[in-house]
């Protein structure tokens, strides 16, 4: 009696299993249908930004120069760079990376640009003049942020990288070995597709873990759940600063041109204002640039730190090192300090045993994926967005060997029919879309699509089958 109905029971549970490969497969390939081109664009960009700023850097900082002599005065190059800019004056500075490093200023000119100059720190001499913002590693990070449209490039990128982590869970369910079979490495004396499954599922399991942290890292910056979840839940509490008088501005204020240069999780946090007696005494007599590097100097910084000058009356010296702006690989040394314009007290000083959790989190993150944390790192990323490319290149080619020839429709997947309620992907698929609500609008988009018009045109349900 017991073999009787486990004999029956068999089948019946093999067929449900193989249904629900087949929904695994149709959602895995709609949603790449979608993800693909935006997995290939932030892998190539990527690259640019991981190698221009290895060689380059991202403002000339790592343009070389001989050390001949003491270098000059802080105010000395200031006054050199502002020269070198038509109506310009001085909104930051950039310490060099070692006494053979250029030195370097971003100087808005009268008609509002910002220039980018690269100074030689012992002589004064102009190295380099530059668009600020304007590099190769600013013109790839534009695309990887907002394919360079702004609001909407934002939010279809959120979607595509919350969708990604439905491909990724889609994936791991399709190719994970049933009935034996090596998980780690693919089968290499397959040919044709089933060459190019085994190598795309293989590799596709070993980034799994990868793609997923750079895609949720990602999403930490995005319009939608970055800005208004989880960075508006674990920005730095202004609350924190006794007696300190407050700025209207943020210090996302301090980000030059669309340049991400502030702590993540400082971004919301609003600045603190001179004009008061309030803070700790630091520089002594009325600041100026030569005092504020000089004190800077004395922090023991391991790596470069920059310095924005005040913007107006009630504005701060801002002295900062950190991963964000690639002056360590290490987020313990982030450090952030406002200095008052008038008395030279510190007024907050903001480090990293102050950051929430989650910015503690965010700040090795971003270290981790933009690559700054050694040659190792430089190494892994590189690895990881050609393996990336690799698995978006070949997921076309599964599909086109597929495909019929001459077929005039998308080719997807058959639907199965009569599927039993398969609660483990509800609860994916649900989960996902509470947390990321992009990525769950983009799929409920789909259900009531395939819901509605796709079921009363004929014509467009058998292009898009």
């Amino acid at each position: 009696m017991t073999d009787a109905t486990h004999g029956a029971a068999a089948p019946a549970a093999q067929s449900a299993a193989n249904k629900f490969r087949f929904i695994a497969w149709r959602w895995h390939f709609y949603a790449g249908l979608y993800v693909i081109p935006f997995l290939l664009m932030l892998a190539v960009t990527g690259l640019v930004m991981l190698w221009s700023a290895a060689l380059l850097g991202r403002n000339d900082e790592r343009m070389t120069v001989a050390t001949t002599g003491e270098p000059l005065a802080t105010s000395a190059l200031q006054a050199i760079a502002e020269a070198a800019v038509p109506g310009g004056h001085a909104t930051q500075y950039i310490e060099p990376l070692s006494p053979a490093h250029v030195a370097a200023f971003a100087v808005e000119g009268a008609d509002g640009t910002t220039t980018g100059i690269a100074l030689d720190p012992h002589t004064g001499a102009v190295m380099d003049s530059f668009a600020w913002g304007g590099g190769w590693y600013d013109f790839a990070d534009k695309i990887h942020g907002t394919l360079m449209i702004g609001t909407l490039g934002d939010r279809l990128i959120e979607i595509a990288a919350s969708l990604g982590l439905m491909l990724v869970a889609s994936g791991l369910y399709l190719h994970w070995p049933r009935g034996g079979g090596s998980l780690l490495k693919p089968n290499l004396v397959a040919r044709g597709r089933s060459l190019w499954k085994t190598l795309h599922g293989t590799i596709g399991i070993w980034m799994s873990l990868l793609l997923v942290f750079f895609l949720i890292s990602g999403l930490s910056w995005a319009g939608v759940w970055g800005d208004r979840v989880v960075q508006a839940w674990s920005t730095f509490p202004v609350a924190k600063w006794d007696n300190v008088p407050v700025s209207d501005a943020i210090h996302a204020s301090m980000n030059h041109d669309g340049e991400q240069q502030v702590p993540w999780g400082l971004e919301k946090t609003p600045m603190p204002a001179s004009g008061s007696l309030a803070g700790t005494p630091a520089v002594g007599g009325t600041p100026d640039i030569d005092g504020i590097t000089h004190f800077a100097r004395t922090l023991g910084f391991e790596g470069r730190f920059q310095v924005n000058l005040p913007g107006n009356d009630t504005g701060v010296w801002t002295i900062s090192h950190d991963t964000m702006s690639k002056d360590g690989g290490l987020a313990t040394g982030d450090r952030t300090i406002h200095i008052d314009r008038y008395t030279g007290n510190v007024l907050a000083d903001v480090r990293y045993a102050d950051y929430s959790p989650y910015a503690k989190a965010m700040a090795w993150g971003i270290a981790l994926h933009e690559g700054d944390m050694g040659l190792w790192n430089i190494a892994l990323n590189t690895i990881f967005c050609l393996s990336v490319i690799f698995l978006s290149v070949s997921g076309v080619v599964m599909w086109i060997k597929r495909r019929p020839t001459g077929a005039m429709t998308l080719a997807a997947p058959p639907r199965p029919n009569a599927v039993p309620f398969w609660a483990g992907a509800a609860f994916v698929v649900f989960a996902l879309g509470i947390a990321f609500p992009m990525g769950g609008a983009a799929v409920l988009a789909v259900l009531i699509l395939d819901a509605t018009l796709l079921r009363t045109i004929p014509l467009l349900r058998r292009a898009l089958s």
